[in-house]
């Protein structure tokens, strides 16, 4: 498969990507060097192998999900530096 300087730019427009016709050079020559790659990788004969389901052979690490009992809210305010009856109070990040 050709990767044409027309398949980048119309890439290019699709991601809203301003690039320079050298950058285009440059996509193009590393788009087509992925496709070859692909391509090359196609030739391998893989009918004996077996699908591949998880990355290593291990069992499920994350814990189970339990209800437990939780924080109130007066609990989880404790220690919080500032706060209001129902809410923990943080600087301003964002200005308007």
């Amino acid at each position: 498969m050709e990767i044409s300087v027309k398949t980048i730019q119309h890439l290019a427009h699709l991601s809203r990507l301003q690039i320079s016709e050298e950058q285009v050079a440059q996509y193009q020559s590393d788009m087509q060097r992925m496709v070859a790659f692909i391509e090359k990788l196609q030739e391998l004969d893989t009918n004996e192998v077996a699908p591949l389901r998880l990355m290593a052979n291990s069992n499920n690490a994350f814990r189970a999900d339990l209800v437990t009992q939780s924080l109130t809210a007066s609990e989880a305010l404790k220690n919080a530096p500032s706060h209001d009856q129902q809410y923990f109070k943080v600087p301003t990040v964002i200005k308007k």
